[in-house]
């Protein structure tokens, strides 16, 4: 299935009846175009085009032009933005329109969240340490109305043998838009992976991947600590990678099958069948659109929701 670009038998398992609400009437999981499409989807709706971060070792990133709803699009589409992104992972939009990327780093580079700007290949330092002491390998980035930065900073780097034995153990942090000061927003986590606030910013929701698998939800208090830690789903044998919310609050997970969504309460109500699946952004002109990068290809599902 990761291997080829074709039309699904069966795109969607429903559990719930409530994920009628979600599909609509005419429900589709469409090929967008086959490249080595690894992390960090982000939409930007004033080029109607997709960024997207490749795999390692040596990391890109990339960005193809769409055409509406109209999938698959020409290969030529796909362009490369950052031919040596130094192993960058998960990506968002930042409010002035540059992309916030997770620099992973590498033995000889720093890790780091960094802000780029896509025209001119600029790139600035947002973070890239704790009082002084360097970040592990930044797997993902979210970014709140106010310009909050909040990411994770798992061990992978280290255990997967490109970045040196950590100094910092596994956490969320946040970085205050006013001073840029690097905050400690959560410990005692193992492997922090993907990050999604909900639609009025009041919860930040984390895939937490060590052992056991599962999605741990965070109240926001005053729009800067992280508090009432709590069990969202378990995810057993696979793990949430990447996490979305639509517009109703609903969560997006992927799973070993695919991209599984969720009530706000934990409740499973059906599954978008993509073995592969690794992470995805709303995108497309009504937001309707749930891009998902697959390591091989990009899909496109168009539902009947939009993305918070």
């Amino acid at each position: 299935m990761r291997a080829a670009i074709a039309s699904l038998p069966s795109a969607f398992a429903v559990y719930d009846r409530r994920f009628a609400d979600v599909l609509g009437p005419e429900p589709r999981l469409a090929p967008v175009v086959a490249t080595d499409a690894h992390e960090g989807p982000v939409y930007v709706a004033a080029e109607d085009a997709l960024y997207f971060t490749t795999s390692r070792p040596r990391v890109a990133i990339r960005r193809v032009r769409l055409d509406g709803e109209r999938f698959p699009v020409e290969p030529d589409r796909v362009e490369t933005v950052r031919a040596d992104a130094n192993a960058a992972n998960g990506m968002t939009l930042a409010p002035d329109g540059r992309l916030l990327v997770c620099e992973q780093g590498s033995p000889v580079r720093p890790a780091a969240i960094t802000a780029l700007d896509p025209a001119t290949g600029a790139t600035e330092t947002v973070a890239d340490g704790w009082h002084g002491l360097p970040l592990n390998s930044p797997n993902d980035v979210v970014v709140a109305r106010d310009g909050t930065v909040w990411f994770t900073d798992p061990s992978y780097g280290f255990l997967q043998g490109f970045r040196p034995r950590p100094v910092l153990d596994d956490r969320v942090y946040r970085v205050d838009p006013r001073t840029g000061e690097v905050w400690t927003a959560s410990q005692g986590l193992d492997k922090p992976n993907g990050l999604a606030l909900s639609p009025d910013e009041r919860v930040l929701y984390v895939a937490d991947n060590g052992t056991p698998h599962r999605l741990l939800a965070f109240d926001v208090a005053d729009g800067r600590r992280l508090t009432g830690r709590r069990l969202v789903a378990q995810f057993p044998p696979g793990h949430p990678d990447g996490v979305a919310v639509d517009s109703a609050g609903r969560l997006y997970a992927s799973t070993p099958a695919g991209v599984r969504v969720l009530d706000p309460d934990g409740t499973s109500l059906g599954e978008i069948a993509l073995p592969g699946a690794v992470n995805f952004t709303w995108g497309g002109a009504r937001r309707n659109v749930l891009f998902i990068t697959a390591d091989t290809a990009i899909w496109a599902a168009v539902l009947d929701v939009q993305g918070a």
